[in-house]
């Protein structure tokens, strides 16, 4: 019998997302169980869940990290195998003209709370990181950590958008506001941008005259909690592998992208 696939979560709020996980793994539609549930918010309700499932938990609370760092700046918080010009070099959640101070204030801070999220992490072996409703940006220095060095990436997230139309922390909000007629959801890989990994699926859904924007975040849910599960399934199933393709972009120009491919059962 496959040993079934570890999977670890972080959140931040009610956590939703990670009940669909936990159903799917407790009802077998997952070949997986979960192993911990991590979150940057001590009071984020989804840790009740875990709790009741008798699933581990810990928090990392980032709010006291930052402010900490900000009061303290020269207290040596950081990890002796943290490199700013490597980290520097890697990110691309910033634009290019975002002045240097500011870029490197974010990933300092944040590969200091995620140094304790890797401590906290390694309690836990797991085969599969997922972010359900995790309101933080993951920087180089914990994605090469947790990845590895495996063909496929470690580190799975949902957005509520059809990416790559609206990235970033209001995917519904942007969508509903910009007018369209068609929303929807979208889990991917996590990579070195914003909401700009590899796309593994998306669900959508239509949005009438008549919705408001909490009837579009209501319909956006229902779909998550169907796509996050399954994206998760053929995961376990190792029926997910990244291709390169090339593209041929006007005036004769190449660009590489990779993409997810879907194996067959």
């Amino acid at each position: 019998m496959a040993k079934k696939i570890r999977i670890g979560a972080l959140i931040s709020g009610g956590g939703t997302n990670l009940q669909a996980i936990i159903d799917a793994c407790e009802s077998g539609r997952i070949d997986g169980e979960m192993v911990f549930v991590g979150s940057d918010n001590p009071n984020a309700k989804g840790l009740e869940r875990s709790r009741k499932h008798h699933i581990p938990n810990f928090v990392v609370d980032y709010g006291a990290i930052i402010r900490g760092f900000k009061n303290f700046p020269d207290s040596g918080m950081l990890q002796a195998d943290f490199s700013m010009a490597e980290v520097m070099s890697k990110q691309s959640l910033f634009p290019p003209n975002t002045p240097r101070e500011t870029v490197e204030l974010f990933l300092a801070t944040r590969a200091i709370a995620e140094a304790q999220l890797l401590r906290a992490m390694d309690e836990h072996p797991f085969d599969l990181l997922v972010l359900a409703g995790f309101m933080r940006n993951l920087t180089p220095y914990f994605i090469d950590r947790v990845n590895g060095d495996g063909k496929l990436p470690r580190i799975m997230n949902i957005h509520p958008a059809l990416l790559p139309s609206f990235p970033g922390v209001d995917g519904y909000g942007d969508t509903y506001h910009y007018g369209c007629k068609v929303g929807g959801c979208t889990v991917h890989f996590i990579d070195y941008g914003e909401d700009s990994g590899p796309i593994i699926g998306q669900r959508s859904f239509s949005i009438e005259p008549e919705d408001t924007l909490d009837r579009v975040k209501e319909k956006g849910l229902k779909e998550e909690w169907k796509l996050y599960p399954e994206c998760i399934r053929l995961y376990a199933e190792n029926r997910l592998q990244i291709v390169k393709q090339t593209r041929l972009l006007p005036g004769g120009q190449q660009t590489t992208r990779r993409v997810v491919q879907i194996l067959t059962a």
